[in-house]
Parts: structure tokens; sequence; C-alpha cells
């Protein structure tokens, strides 16, 4: 739909819109239908023809009995047009805006390539994560925010102290989560599909973290669980090293989802014979060292198995869990057959965690990676115990 207008002065505002936007020649066009009146169709006229003697602009003309006619107009010289309308260039705004944004903050190196990111946008006139040129003020809290992140100055902070900290508001980091996490993408791991409530949870900013559930043969300080037998019970995670074991597990299980990990415990492991835990999706950091605790009590030669989806979701939240317990980690009903013969193409695909590290999951991060890898959920599958080959 060409753009059409009746006022001058409006039309080559677009121009320069659509130029700070990354057209090179825009046009625009007039809107003969939309004149009131004769008189206000000779000054939309005679403002383009000034403008042309002046260079700004180019204008074509019609033919034939409309030759007097202007047919469209063409931005010629940017900068005579800026100086026309008394408008500031967008690279100069974004320059101002960019140095109020900074003012007084002093950024890691790491975090240029964030900033470059919100340079490009507001030197075209675009919005970045929802903040345009004129919300520096408002944005601001999350650049402080994300460089506390880096500098770990968040770790022990519960979500909304963290906020009012370092934002000087409770809420701060709320309104903000998504331009926080995109500040940090790159310098720390998180997974690309995750929203930014579990991105940060991960890193170890929730307002308090969840219960632990755990099902098996365990006591909790003085009070005998075990022998209440129990389908499952939750504990603070900061408090996970206070369980003690009852007898030594034929296995240790964590499950991503919390109804694969009610029926494993009902359906396959009802004389818990094993200890299961179930996560939560991606393992908030409390959880990590309540998963690293356990795994410290537990004797070295128990099993330590993870159910997820088989999907990047699923093989983040394995990578998180392997890297916190530091022993090894083995994907339970998560193989690449399984995907192959009961999965489905995935809707979108998603970036998967890097080879780099040796993972008990690397196979099945490379199947992932094909173009004709299935993804699976793991509600598709009847829960059953680990193979009796990898159980002692």
């Amino acid at each position: 739909m060409p753009r059409q207008f009746t006022d001058a002065r409006l039309l080559m505002s677009d121009l320069l819109d659509r130029y700070e936007g990354g057209a090179e020649s825009p046009i625009a066009y007039p809107d003969y239908d939309g004149f009131a009146d004769v008189a206000q169709m000779d000054r939309f006229t005679r403002e383009l023809r000034d403008a042309e003697v002046g260079g700004a602009i180019r204008i074509a003309r019609g033919r034939g009995l409309k030759s007097e006619q202007i047919k469209h107009v063409r931005l010629e010289k940017p900068s005579l047009i800026y100086e026309l309308l008394k408008r500031r260039p967008v690279g100069e705004l974004m320059e101002a805006a960019t140095s109020c944004l900074l003012d007084g903050l002093e950024l890691p190196v790491q975090f240029e390539g964030s900033l470059e990111g919100l340079r490009a946008a507001w030197s075209r006139g675009r919005e970045w994560q929802g903040f345009a040129l004129d919300d520096g003020d408002r944005l601001k809290p999350a650049f402080i925010m994300a460089k506390a992140i880096f500098e770990r100055r968040h770790v022990g902070l519960d979500y909304r102290t963290f906020s009012r900290r370092f934002a000087g508001d409770s809420k701060a980091l709320e309104r903000l989560e998504g331009p926080v996490v995109r500040l940090l993408n790159g310098l720390v791991e998180v997974p690309p599909a995750a929203r930014p409530r579990d991105a940060l949870r991960m890193l170890g900013l929730e307002k308090f973290a969840p219960p632990l559930l755990l099902s098996g043969r365990l006591d909790f300080d003085v009070a005998e669980l075990s022998v209440a037998a129990p389908m499952y019970f939750g504990i603070p995670p900061g408090e996970a090293e206070r369980l003690k074991f009852r007898e030594r597990p034929q296995y240790v299980l964590t499950i991503e989802n919390f109804a694969s990990f009610s029926r494993h415990i009902m359906e396959a492991d009802p004389q818990r014979a094993g200890v299961t835990i179930y996560v939560g999706g991606y393992p908030s950091l409390a959880t990590q060292d309540a998963l690293k605790a356990i795994a410290t009590a537990v004797p070295g030669d128990v099993p330590f198995f993870h159910w997820s989806d088989i999907d990047p979701d699923g093989t983040w939240i394995f990578r998180t869990i392997e890297s916190s317990i530091v022993r090894d980690l083995r994907p339970h009903l998560m193989s690449a057959d399984l995907a192959d013969r009961l999965g489905k193409p995935p809707a979108d695909r998603t970036r998967l965690p890097t080879g780099a590290v040796p993972s008990a999951i690397s196979d099945l991060v490379a199947y992932l990676r094909r173009d004709d890898a299935k993804w699976l959920e793991q509600e598709e599958l009847d829960p059953r115990l680990p193979p009796s080959s990898d159980v002692a």
C-alpha cells in the first residue's frame, strides 16, 4: 500500500523515518482524494517544490494532462530535510540516549555485544526489547541488575531483595526480566528457550525456592519418614543436608515432569527401592545445590539418572544437573531411538547446549541437531525402573 499524504511536512518526516529504518531511497505519494480543498493542495505542492529547489527531495511528475501534478516524492538529501524540519538525526538521538543510559555505569567489556544490538536498533528508530529511544530511564535498572548478576552479587539473595538492593524497587526485576536475561545471554549459560523467569531461577534468583519433592526410604533429621513411608514428601532445598538414608538406595532418579514423577513412584517403584526427586522443570540454583548435597551423601557406587523430555530443553536440564552433582549422570528413557520411533518433528528448532563439554547426553544432543530429529515428551512414555544392568 503506497504511503499517501496531504501534509508536506508529514510526508517528508515519513521519508526520514523510513530512511532511518534502513530504506536507501524511500518514496511517498500525495493523497489527492484526501485534500480538504484547493488551498490545502496548493500549500502541499508549494512546500514540496520549495524542498526540491533546496535539493532535499526529488519530485516525479505525471504525464500528459497531469504533467503539473506530483506523482511521487523521493528522498534525495536527508541532511537537508533534517534541517528543514528542525529534526535531529536518529544517530545523534541514539548516541545521546545511550550516553544517558550508561551515565555513571561502568559495564564490563563482555556487555559490548548487547550494547551494539541496542545501538543498532535505536539507530534505526526501532525498539530494543520493547524499549524506545526515550525509554533510557526505565531501561537503566536492567543494565544495573544484569551487571550485578554477571558479577555474582546476586548469590544468596532472593528475587525481591536483589531487585530492591540494586534497582531501588522490589518489583523492578519483575518488570525487566526480559531485558536482563537478554543482556546476560552469551555471558552466562542459560537455555535459549527458557522463559526469563526460569532462566533467572537457574541463576539463583527466585522469590523463594519451592519445596524439593522426594520419594524413597529416607529420614529427615530425627523424623523417621522411612517408617511412615509417605508416597513422597517435600523439604526446603536448603535443608537437603539433613536427609538420611535408612539403607543404600538402588538408584537416584531426578525427573523433570511432575506427572512422570508421580507415575514413577506409584507404578515403577512402589517399594521405594530408589530415591526419586522432582526437579520442577529447569532446576533452580537452590535445587541444584540440594542435588549436590544428596550426591555427596549417597554412596559412590549408587547410579544417578535423569529423565526429561527428549528435546533441547531436556538436554539443557540434564546438563545442568550433571554439572551440579559432580558425578556421573545417566539419561533414563532419553534416547535417539525412542525419539525416532515415538516422537514428532518439532514446530521450531531451538539452539542446543554446546558440545564442547563431555557429557552423557552428547549423543542425544548430536541427534537433536539433525534436520530429521524428532522430539518426545516424557509423559508419552510409561515409567519404568532403570535397566537392571545399570542398577547395582
